[in-house]
């Protein structure tokens, strides 16, 4: 009984992280994850590959990739308070990748930086409702996502096999 009684205690002193904060820390986790994965994405497509779309209705896969860092951007400086870094008029591979290492990058310090009490609150409204800033990254990381998957059928078509999953 001694026994319980010291480990209820011992639990009861340990201190408790803020949702906030563990939001912070299990988002920036699986973000840098997220920004591997992709990269890997964008390097697998040759160069000279970046101006392929597999339909004319479909962008290329380069601007598929700066389209990627654009949404990851916008919806980022939204949720955080920031500002978003311009997208470059060029799809190449090189801008491309530096592109998408510069808003994953940039989202990642952006996060860091919010004050936690931030995420709770409002970014923009969505179809006459509120999304808040937890929320916005969300949308952020799911576009990223869906995008990234669409990347990955890209490499298929061009017989690539794309990266490992990755989590």
């Amino acid at each position: 009984m001694r026994h319980a009684m010291l480990l209820v205690a011992v639990l009861i002193a340990q201190p408790v992280a803020a949702p906030q904060d563990e939001f912070k820390a299990t988002f920036a986790k699986h973000w840098q994850m997220a920004k591997e994965f992709t990269l890997a994405v964008a390097e697998a497509m040759p160069a000279e590959s970046y101006d392929f779309r597999p339909t004319p209705e479909q962008m290329t896969f380069g601007r598929l990739m700066t389209h990627i860092g654009a949404q990851n951007s916008d919806s980022c400086a939204v949720a955080t308070g920031t500002i978003a870094l311009p997208e470059p008029a060029a799809q190449d591979k090189t801008t491309a990748i530096k592109y998408l290492t510069q808003t994953f990058d940039a989202c990642a310090a952006a996060l860091q930086a919010i004050p936690p009490d931030r995420l709770s609150a409002e970014a923009y409204k969505f179809q006459g409702q509120p999304v808040l800033a937890y929320e916005a990254l969300w949308y952020t990381f799911t576009h990223m996502a869906h995008h990234r998957g669409q990347a990955e059928v890209y490499l298929r078509v061009k017989n690539i096999t794309p990266p490992a999953w990755r989590f």
